[in-house]
C-alpha cells in the first residue's frame, strides 16, 4: 500500500499526468485540494468554476476540498488545510509542477508545516516529452485562461493538441510551465466519463495585484 496523499488540483493538463503517474505508482490519493479567489467563482490557477471543478473530480471518483484565500493570506489557508488533511492521517501532498525550483520550495515548505511530505511526479521532465505523453494517454483538455504578455485570445478557448501546440509562437514552449496558458482536463483513461463542456465566451481579465499583466478566460458551461 502506498502513502496516503492529497493532491494540490488545478484541475490542467500537468496535474492531471502527475495524478495519472502518482496512483500508477500506488499513491492513495484522498482529496483534491483546489483553491479558489475570494469569491469562489474561479480557480486561482486557472479560472476554472466550481461546478466545472466538482463535474471533473467526480468523474475521477475523488473527493474535492475547495478553500478560498486572497494573496495576502493564501499561504495561511492553504497550511491550515494541510493540517487539516495531516489530522485525518494523509501523510503526503502530490503536486504537478515540472522544473520550477521556487514552486518546489513553497510547496516543501508548507508541506513541512503540516509535517508532511510533497511527491513532485513530473518532476524534471522533458516539457515536450511530457506533453507528448499526456496526449498519447488519450486525455483531453480545454485552453481556459492564457496570458496576454505571451499569447492573444485567439489561442483561449481552443481544444489543447498538436494543432494547439503547432500555432503556439516559438517562444512559448508546449507545456506552458511559465504560465503562457492554463488548461483544464474534460476526458481520458482516468476519468469515468467526459466533462460536458461548452465555451460561451472569451473573456478579459485584469486581476489585483500582485499578478501582472492581464488574461483571457474561456466561460464554460
Amino acid at each position: 500500500m502506498g502513502p496516503r496523499a492529497f493532491f494540490s488540483w488545478s484541475g490542467g493538463k500537468d496535474s492531471m499526468l502527475a495524478l495519472h503517474r502518482a496512483l500508477d505508482a500506488g499513491v492513495r490519493v484522498e482529496a483534491l485540494l483546489a483553491m479558489f479567489d475570494e469569491s469562489g467563482e474561479r480557480s486561482r490557477s486557472h479560472a476554472i468554476s466550481p461546478a466545472l471543478m466538482q463535474a471533473q473530480a467526480q468523474a475521477l471518483g475523488l473527493p474535492l476540498v475547495m478553500r478560498r484565500a486572497g494573496w495576502a493570506d493564501y499561504e495561511a489557508v492553504f497550511t491550515e488545510q494541510l493540517r487539516a488533511f495531516a489530522a485525518q492521517g494523509i501523510t503526503h501532498g502530490v503536486f504537478g509542477d515540472i522544473d520550477l525550483q521556487p514552486h518546489r520550495d513553497w510547496e516543501e515548505k508548507v508541506c513541512a508545516a503540516a509535517g508532511m511530505t510533497a511527491l513532485l511526479p513530473l518532476w524534471h521532465g522533458d516539457r515536450r516529452t511530457l506533453v507528448d505523453e499526456l496526449l498519447a494517454l488519450g486525455y483531453r483538455a480545454r485552453v481556459v485562461c492564457v496570458d496576454a504578455r505571451f499569447l492573444d485570445a485567439h489561442f483561449c478557448g481552443r481544444e489543447f493538441d498538436a494543432a494547439f501546440i503547432a500555432d503556439l509562437p516559438a517562444a512559448v514552449d508546449a507545456c506552458g510551465e511559465n504560465g503562457e496558458f492554463h488548461t483544464f482536463v474534460f476526458d481520458g483513461p482516468r476519468l469515468a466519463r467526459a466533462v460536458e463542456h461548452e465555451v460561451r465566451a472569451v473573456h478579459e481579465l485584469r486581476p489585483a495585484a500582485p499578478a501582472p499583466g492581464h488574461f483571457f478566460v474561456a466561460e464554460l458551461r
